[in-house]
């Protein structure tokens, strides 16, 4: 009796070793998922009021002339798309991008100035505009770069909104004392569906529902 008590102590012991020798790890909190990646905005092609757009009548410019302080300045292109300058006089501006203005007076300053850098900058828009309204981040108006699309126009606004009608987007436009409404497919456009690309001219109003 006495051998079977010890061995049933001796079986005790040994289990209870066992669990002390177990190490048990805390519970760890759990893994927060991860966080989704947010969606980019659309982005317009890479152009810019120095290379796509087309300076006109009431525009104010930029012109600098390296190391030649008298002959740079703010210049604003008058009525008839000059501008008039020190030496050089009345220059056309209008129907020119920047950089093909600023091109045009190095050749022309240098018959005054040795190895002339030109550079031109369009600091205010005021002839050529188109105007984006609705639900768009940035709703306004906006300059009209050379050859711009309504979903070039739509993405330099910032999107649409998570509340716009994608479908039901149109294009208001003054033709000949008419007005007419274009309507343009978002969806369609971001597909590449080419009968949406739809190329916008001056004073267009893309509206987004």
């Amino acid at each position: 009796m006495k051998y079977r008590l010890y061995i049933a102590g001796m079986f005790l012991a040994g289990t209870t070793l066992l669990a002390q020798d177990k190490t048990v790890d805390p519970p760890q909190p759990p893994t927060p998922p991860a966080a989704a990646p947010e969606t980019a905005e659309p982005k317009a092609d890479p152009m810019s009021l120095t290379s796509g757009y087309l300076i006109g009548a009431q525009d104010v410019l930029s012109v600098s002339v390296w190391k030649e302080p008298n002959l740079s300045g703010s210049v604003p292109v008058r009525p008839d798309g000059k501008i008039s300058l020190p030496l050089l006089h009345d220059v056309q501006a209008a129907g020119f991008t920047p950089m093909q203005l600023a091109d045009d007076l190095t050749a022309k300053l240098k018959k005054f100035v040795v190895d002339p850098q030109v550079s031109v900058v369009v600091t205010q828009v005021n002839s050529s505009k188109i105007y984006i309204l609705g639900e768009v981040s940035r709703p306004g108006p906006m300059p009209m770069l050379s050859g711009m699309t309504a979903l070039q126009a739509i993405a330099s606004a910032g999107g649409p909104t998570q509340f716009a009608n994608q479908k039901k987007i149109y294009i208001l436009r003054s033709d000949n004392g008419t007005q007419q409404k274009l309507p343009f497919n978002y969806k369609k456009a971001i597909k590449g569906d080419q009968s949406q690309n739809i190329m916008l001219k001056t004073g267009d109003t893309v509206v987004v529902p």
